[in-house]
């Protein structure tokens, strides 16, 4: 659900628009609020329920989701929506936070990978089916009916989560730490807005540039209260195991690799490539589809033969599929396209599932939760930082280009060197995984 809402809005914004009288720099912000307030409360989240439970802040997050959900298929103006997507957002941040953990917890190391897996698995179908699923609800049912379908999928997930997840026996009765959670809400929802803007309104822009200077100084009062208060928000001792810090790392390596593609390969089958928008979409969709059919294998593997092979391989898949994007012209139907898309998936279906589990297996029990909502805040921040350092690639390259070529070769060329340059710094990721750390967990933690 929360993955799904992340995606199906994009689609109907045009018909909400029209419905609303709202300019498109306003409507951009319903995509937009969602994931700076997403993003921002990850971390407080993922340690309210180290604090307090994980059952509780999950159940919550499930009702504030539906409700919020519920309110936005209400809302009579973009004002409203804009408003209520926000409060969504806030349940959905609590989900995202808590869902690795909730899994962990609940199965046996041994079975980690394939629990993760599946979880990755329904992720990427959500982020996947969302555009189609919000095209057809909306030219059939109107733009509201994309927010009502989580109201009977919540209905049901709602009191089998009540059934089916304990309370913790014991509270960790640390106290909550709100300076450090606001710094590195500000920070991560500073820094995202920057990333998000950057390139459409200029890096000189001076809404991007104060973004930039107020998430840097939040960012280091943050590590600085971190440093000296006894029960941080963020535990920077969790860095110290080699393990969690190089899995995390290669996570944020994949997801900017993922979003480079995501980001630029539109360009490429709709400008370049003259594909109208629903095949390019058709096209586009062979990455997630196998990345789905391939992250629940990938984690049952993982629990066989470890985390190491897996994630390599995977990584070194992502970063040769990217690569092999220069070998693509403007002509190239698709019989040729979507191999190089599938290879694409294969790997990041490979790494996602082990290298998740290796981040969860890696922390300890009573800070679960902070781990969880750290693996989202890569995925997040990955895809934010990958789209902006690729649009900007591909600007620059392009402004070069569009004199010397045809305007499709010049837009290939452009992806092309984005991509490739995104695959060089992503191919650190594959020696990350190959020599990452063994696990050290605490007996006192478990």
């Amino acid at each position: 659900m929360s993955a799904l809402d992340g995606s199906v809005v994009n689609t109907a914004l045009p018909v909400i628009g029209r419905a609303t009288g709202a300019p498109v720099t306003t409507l951009e912000w319903v995509v937009l609020i969602y994931l700076l307030t997403v993003s921002s409360l990850l971390l407080v989240f993922g340690r309210l329920a180290d604090i307090y439970g994980q059952r509780e802040i999950y159940l919550a997050g499930l009702g504030i989701f539906m409700v919020g959900s519920v309110l936005c298929g209400l809302s009579s103006g973009i004002g409203m929506l804009i408003a209520f997507r926000a409060v969504q957002s806030v349940g959905a941040a609590m989900l995202f936070a808590l869902g690795p953990a909730v899994l962990t917890r609940a199965f046996p190391g041994g079975e980690r990978g394939r629990a993760l897996g599946l979880q990755a698995t329904v992720t990427y179908l959500g982020l996947s089916t969302g555009p189609a699923l919000g095209g057809f609800l909306t030219q059939h049912l109107g733009w509201p009916s994309i927010f009502f379908i989580n109201v009977p999928i919540g209905s049901i997930v709602i009191p089998v989560a009540m059934k089916s997840l304990k309370s913790e026996s014991s509270r960790s009765g640390q106290p909550f730490d709100p300076v450090g959670a606001a710094a590195i809400a500000v920070a991560l929802a500073t820094l995202l807005l920057a990333l998000s803007k950057g390139n459409e309104i200029g890096w000189s822009n001076p809404l991007t540039v104060t973004s930039l200077i107020v998430a840097a100084m939040s960012f280091t009062a943050f590590i600085l209260v971190e440093r000296r208060i006894p029960h941080p928000v963020l535990d920077l001792a969790l860095f110290s195991n080699r393990l969690f810090a190089a899995s995390t790392f290669a996570a944020f390596l994949n997801y900017m690799a993922t979003a480079s593609m995501s980001f630029l390969m539109p360009f490429y089958l709709i400008v370049a490539s003259r594909y109208p928008v629903a095949d390019a979409g058709l096209v586009l969709i062979s990455t997630p589809v196998v990345m789905a059919l391939v992250a629940g294998p990938s984690g049952s593997l993982s629990d066989r033969i470890g985390y190491r092979i897996p994630t390599t391989i995977g990584m070194t898949l992502t970063v040769t599929g990217l690569l092999l994007l220069r070998t693509l012209h403007p002509a190239d139907g698709p019989s040729v396209i979507v191999p190089h898309l599938a290879l694409i998936g294969l790997g990041i279906g490979l790494f996602t599932s082990p290298n998740n589990s290796a981040i969860m297996g890696s922390a300890p029990r009573n800070r679960q939760g902070v781990a969880g909502a750290i693996l989202a805040a890569a995925r997040t921040i990955g895809f934010a930082i990958g789209t902006a350092v690729a649009g900007l690639i591909y600007v620059v390259r392009l402004n070069r280009y569009e004199s010397l070529l045809p305007q499709s070769d010049a837009v290939t060329r452009a992806m092309q060197d984005a991509t490739s340059t995104i695959a060089l710094i992503a191919a650190i990721g594959i020696v990350i995984s190959a020599f990452r750390g063994q696990a050290r967990i605490r007996r006192t933690d478990l």
